[in-house]
Formats: structure tokens, sequence, C-alpha cells
């Protein structure tokens, strides 16, 4: 349940992040579960080997790498993807970061809630 809860609210933050900035396009509730989805797994499985190959880069700009890494993430998944659009690598790296942002006030509201529940 907790899941999908946060599938469902990370798809809805995606949409937040086409409202506040023009860069990002998503079309519709359901292109952004699919994107959220599709972030999901890139992140899960992609991303971990990008850090890796990529430490040495990220050590020297003391961390700053990881945007860009998980600005390629957004914008691969928007290569990808048809009800969800990136204009370009500035306005993935934007969108990216408002996504991290609310997927971060997400994980924080939803470790509170489902550590209620479960008292």
């Amino acid at each position: 349940m907790k899941i999908i809860v946060r599938w469902l609210l990370l798809a809805a933050a995606l949409l937040l992040v086409a409202h506040l900035y023009s860069g990002v396009v998503v079309t519709s509730f359901v292109s952004a579960m699919i994107a959220a989805l599709v972030l999901g797994l890139l992140n899960t499985l992609v991303r971990p080997l990008l850090v890796l190959l990529t430490f040495p880069v990220t050590l020297l700009t003391l961390g700053l790498f990881l945007f860009v890494i998980n600005a390629l993430m957004f914008w691969a998944a928007a290569g990808v993807l048809n009800g969800f659009n990136v204009t370009g690598f500035g306005a993935a790296l934007i969108g990216s970061v408002i996504y991290s942002l609310c997927g971060m006030v997400i994980d924080v509201a939803m470790e509170r809630v489902f550590s209620r529940s479960e008292v």
C-alpha cells in the first residue's frame, strides 16, 4: 500500500513540476504515473552505475555532478515517453531539482503518516 501511495504522490509531484516550470510538459495524470514509474526504474537500475562510473568527477566537483546525473535520468525518462517532455538539458536540471525536492517532502510525510498508523 505504501508503494502505491508513494507512486501516486510522485506522479502528482511530476504534474506540479510541469505546472511550476514551463520547460517540463506532462500531458495527463496517466502520463505522469508512467513517467514516475520510469523515473523510479531508471533511478534504481541505471543511476547507481552512473554514480559509480563518474565517482572521480563527483569527488572533484564536491558532489555537484550528482545534479547532472539526476538531470540525465530525468531527460532520459522524457526521451522514452510520449506524454512527458523536457525542452532541453537545462529544463531537465531544473525539473529534476524540483522533482527531487518534492520527493523528499513526500518521503518525510509518508514516514510520519505510516509510522503513526503502525503504532
